[in-house]
């Protein structure tokens, strides 16, 4: 987003944004923030017609990542960036709970899949026990229903 945009949502000027970016510049690296290159101005105004501004000095404007907006949020002394940052405190803790139940149910499904694969191990015993009676079975039937040989009395 765009410091003008963001001024605007946080209801403030923009200058008093970039003020605020300026005195906490530690808090937001390139992958937070970065500045528009002149081109990339021309493309965006061209697209938009935005004016030059008095006088046609206008500042190239700052963009932020989304990582940028919510420090921002941090450092604005505005009534809106302050509920935004709260918000934005409250999805984080939010995200982390449910990332924890994931880990829980991830821990219970192998422990799941770990007794399904004993389970699998003793069925499978249990098949090969009940194969080997029913060969037996089979064995002793084909021995008592054999042509019997020899004298028959």
């Amino acid at each position: 987003m765009l410091d003008r945009d963001l001024a605007i949502l946080y209801e403030i000027e923009t200058k008093v944004l970039n003020q605020a970016v300026r005195r906490n510049i530690r808090r937001f690296p390139k992958d937070f923030m970065f500045q528009l290159t002149s081109e990339e101005f021309e493309d965006l105004r061209s697209q938009f017609v935005t004016s030059k501004g008095r006088g046609g000095n206008r500042y190239l404007p700052y963009a932020f990542t989304e990582q940028g907006v919510a420090m921002l949020s941090g450092v604005i002394n505005s009534e809106k960036a302050i509920s935004m940052n709260i918000s934005i405190m409250r999805a984080f803790v939010a995200v982390r709970q449910v990332l924890l139940k994931q880990n829980n149910i991830r821990e219970q499904l192998k422990e799941i899949k770990e007794r399904i694969g004993e389970h699998d191990l003793q069925l499978n015993q249990i098949y090969d026990a009940m194969e080997n009676l029913l060969d037996e079975k089979a064995a002793q039937r084909k021995w008592e229903e054999r042509d019997r040989i020899g004298f028959k009395g």
